[in-house]
């Protein structure tokens, strides 16, 4: 459920007309609903009876507005850089609530999350093993990990967002886990605390969740077995939402067949839900500036795939409504940006509202993956964020400006 709803044919947010917020901060715009946002939050966390920690993928929706309304909720953050730490932080996500996960993390990155405390790094080589142990020794502390182990599970996603095949870059072959576990105890300033997970984002089915959760349950035995005492399962995250005709689990479903195939194996559970939270508690409005009829139909608008890249990169697709609705229709054709490639599109080939200039449009289920992936290609400054609160709206990004883009830049 989310709070974009028609009143009398305007499409508002919570108590608020999208179109008045567009006249006061301009196109495009990135807009959330706090209501949505708190009650999506709310219906995942609450969902799980077993001692759990509810970690938002930082990487979905980066705001610190919006880390901050999670933080309050009770939750934590799953970070993948140094710079979704530095925004953890800011927005008052408590330290102990903080796994970090990433196959890349720098010497520098592992010295700013030793020295803030978090909960658990989640290790993804040996050899980013040895090189933490190294700078825990140069600090006198214990760095507190797990390993993503990879169990070689289809996530039956798109390939680009699959992460649990052996084929993936992500984790250490469940296979040579053991090994990696044995080698982390014996270090003096290592200490391990979990196993870590995560096969994909965008699963609509509770399968490979479970298998996964099988394959690392066992592995898990095995380790108290050998001495090994695990006191956290991270099972990361990936349930996926309705983009068009997708129709995943509920989150108390997905928690319940967890739960069951869990068992009493006696871990806390950290969840790293990002999508599910977010994905449709966000749109992207935008502004028609022409229409044209080329070998087909393209409604030009002010938003590209600068803004929004889910589209180009994934051929995703967002469902897309005029923000006044009087009686227009849809039509079958492309909306189209600005930016310079072919690529650059919003829809392709899709049923869209047949718009005339100055149209605004709601591109939905834009709020995981849409401003985070944001980038300022073609020179355009990156739009701004609101945040709806009620009757109320605030700016929680201000819009770039021409001067920001050189920023840092210089001639010689």
């Amino acid at each position: 459920m989310n709070y974009f709803l028609y009143k009398n044919n305007q499409l508002h947010c919570e108590e608020v007309a999208i179109q008045e917020i567009a006249a006061q901060v301009g196109t495009p715009f990135y807009l959330y609903s706090k209501a949505t946002l708190r009650r999506h939050f709310q219906a995942f966390d609450s969902a799980f009876t077993a001692p759990h920690i509810t970690c938002f993928a930082a990487k979905s929706c980066s705001n610190i507005a919006i880390l901050n309304l999670f933080s309050s909720l009770g939750g934590g953050a799953d970070i993948v850089s140094g710079g979704e730490l530095f925004r953890a932080l800011t927005a008052g996500v408590d330290p102990q609530k903080i796994v970090y996960s990433g196959v890349g993390k720098s010497r520098d990155e592992l010295k700013y999350g030793l020295e803030s405390g978090i909960l658990m790094f989640n290790v993804e080589s040996e050899q980013e093993l040895d090189a933490l142990q190294e700078v825990a020794a140069s600090l006198g502390v214990q760095a507190p990990v797990s390993f993503r182990v990879n169990p070689d599970v289809d996530p039956q996603t798109h390939a680009y967002i699959s992460t649990g095949l052996a084929k993936n870059k992500f984790g250490i072959p469940i296979a040579d886990a053991p090994a990696a576990y044995q080698r982390a105890a014996a270090m003096a300033n290592i200490e391990v605390k979990g196993v870590s997970c995560h096969i994909g984002s965008q699963l609509t089915q509770v399968s490979p969740f479970v298998e996964s959760l099988a394959k690392v349950k066992k592995f898990i035995h095995r380790l108290h077995k050998s001495g090994c005492p695990i006191k956290y399962l991270d099972l990361g995250g990936g349930l996926g939402i309705t983009y068009d005709d997708e129709e995943p689990p509920a989150p108390l479903d997905y928690a319940r067949a967890l739960e069951a195939e869990l068992g009493d194996l006696g871990c806390t559970l950290i969840l790293e839900p990002g999508r599910v939270i977010v994905g449709n508690a966000g749109i992207l409005v935008t502004k028609v500036l022409y229409t044209k009829q080329g070998g087909k139909k393209f409604t030009i608008v002010d938003a590209g795939m600068n803004d929004l890249a889910r589209p180009s990169l994934y051929g995703a697709h967002h469902t897309i409504l005029p923000v006044e609705e009087r009686g227009q229709g849809r039509e079958m054709g492309d909306v189209v940006g600005p930016i310079c490639e072919t690529g650059d599109f919003l829809a392709r080939d899709k049923e869209v509202p047949l718009s005339r200039q100055n149209d605004l449009l709601a591109v939905m289920s834009a709020g995981a993956y849409g401003f985070s992936m944001a980038s300022n290609y073609n020179s355009r400054p990156r739009v701004a964020e609101v945040l709806v609160d009620g009757a109320k709206f605030h700016v929680i990004r201000r819009r770039e400006t021409l001067e920001s883009l050189i920023a840092g830049e210089m001639i010689p």
